[in-house]
C-alpha cells in the first residue's frame, strides 16, 4: 500500500510541480506528517525532492529531473501498446512516426519479464476506426491543417460550397470521426465546424493567435455532435415490424434503427411497434422498403401512401418476365 502511494506522491511532484505538504496529503487522503515521512522515504530511495519553507515554498522535484514511467501495469502496457500499434488517424498527420517511437519507448521502460508478454498481448487488439462500406475520405489540405492546428497559426480558408470565397479563421483543433476529419475554427462568425474534404484551398497565414482559455476540444465536440444530430432526421415515423423485420433492422438502417426502441404490438402479436426518425419523406420510403413486407408504416399517413405508391410501381416493374433467355445451339457431331 505505501509503495503505492510514494508512487502516487511522485507522480503529482512530475506532473503538477510544486505543492504543499497540505496540498499532497489532501490529494493522497493522508496525515500531513504522513506525507513528511513518504518524501524522506522518496529521498532515501535517490530521488531528488526540495522542500523550502515559508510563503511561496513547497516540495517539487529537482529542476530538470524526470523519471520513466514508473509503476505501469501490465493491463496499462496493453492499452498503450494496442493504441500505438494500430494505424489510422494518427498515420495520415505525419504523427505514424512519432506514434512509432512512443511504442518503442514504452516497450523499453518496461520490465524485460513483461515486455514481450504485454507486447504480444497488446497485438490481439486491433482499433479500426474506419467506417462500413466508406473508402477512406480524401483530404488534399490535410497536411497544412494540421501545421496550423500545430503552431497556432491562422488559416484563409477556400470552401466547396463557397467557391471562390475566402476567410481568415483561427484553427482550433482536428477531430477524426469515423474515418472523417473536422476542423474547429473561430472567427467573426463565432466558432464553427467545416468537414475537412471541403476545404479546397488553405493558406497558412503568417500571423499566430492566441487559443480562447476556456475552449475544451472534446467538450466543444460533443456538444457540436449532440446539436447536429437533433438537428436531423426531424420527420418522425411510426412502424410495425414482424420478428424478420425487427432482426434486420441494424442491416437496413445500421445505427439509426439501432437507436430505436421497440415495442411488442398489442394489435398485432408478434410484431413491434417503434418511431424511427428520417430527413424527409421521400428518404423513410427509400430506407423502409429495404424491409420488404416485414415492415408497416402506420403514420403519418402520406409517409404510408407514398411506400404503398412505390411498392406498386416496383411490382409493375417486375410484371414483364423480360427477354426470353437466348436458345442454346450445339454444333452437330
Amino acid at each position: 500500500m505505501r509503495a503505492d502511494r510514494l508512487l502516487s506522491l511522485l507522480l503529482h511532484l512530475q506532473s503538477r510541480g510544486q505543492m504543499t505538504a497540505r496540498q499532497l496529503a489532501v490529494e493522497l487522503e493522508v496525515s500531513v506528517r504522513t506525507v513528511y515521512r513518504d518524501l524522506e522515504a522518496l529521498g532515501a530511495a535517490g530521488v531528488p525532492v526540495v522542500a523550502s519553507g515559508g510563503p511561496g515554498g513547497g516540495c517539487r522535484l529537482m529542476e530538470g529531473w524526470r523519471s520513466p514511467l514508473l509503476g505501469i501495469s501490465a493491463e496499462e502496457a496493453t492499452a498503450l501498446l494496442a493504441v500505438a500499434s494500430g494505424s489510422g488517424p494518427l498515420e495520415r498527420i505525419a504523427l505514424g512516426d512519432a506514434l512509432a517511437q512512443a511504442r518503442l519507448k514504452l516497450l523499453a521502460a518496461l520490465p524485460a519479464a513483461g515486455r514481450e508478454q504485454a507486447n504480444t498481448t497488446a497485438s490481439r487488439f486491433h482499433i479500426d476506426t474506419q467506417a462500413w462500406f466508406k473508402p477512406t475520405e480524401p483530404v488534399p489540405q490535410l497536411a497544412v491543417l494540421v501545421d496550423a492546428v500545430r503552431q497556432d497559426r491562422r488559416l484563409r480558408l477556400t470552401h466547396a460550397s463557397r467557391a471562390g470565397v475566402t476567410r481568415a479563421v483561427d484553427p482550433l483543433g482536428l477531430v477524426a470521426k469515423a474515418g472523417v476529419w473536422y476542423l474547429v475554427v473561430r472567427s467573426d462568425r463565432g466558432i464553427r465546424t467545416h468537414r475537412a474534404s471541403r476545404i479546397t484551398a488553405a493558406e497558412l497565414l503568417p500571423e499566430s493567435f492566441v487559443r480562447p482559455a476556456d475552449f475544451d476540444l472534446s467538450a466543444h465536440w460533443a456538444d457540436w455532435t449532440a446539436e447536429f444530430e437533433a438537428s436531423l432526421d426531424q420527420l418522425a415515423v411510426t412502424v410495425r415490424l414482424s420478428a424478420a423485420g425487427l432482426a434486420a433492422l441494424p442491416q437496413v438502417l445500421g445505427d439509426t434503427g439501432s437507436a430505436a426502441r421497440a415495442t411488442p404490438d398489442p394489435q398485432a402479436p408478434g410484431w413491434h411497434r417503434l418511431v424511427l426518425h428520417f430527413d424527409d419523406r421521400k428518404a423513410s420510403c427509400r430506407r423502409l422498403l429495404g424491409f420488404g413486407p416485414d415492415a408497416e408504416v402506420l403514420e403519418p399517413t402520406d409517409v404510408r401512401r407514398e411506400l404503398a405508391e412505390t411498392a406498386r410501381r416496383t411490382a409493375a416493374r417486375y410484371d414483364d418476365p423480360g427477354p426470353a433467355p437466348a436458345a442454346v445451339t450445339r454444333d452437330p457431331p
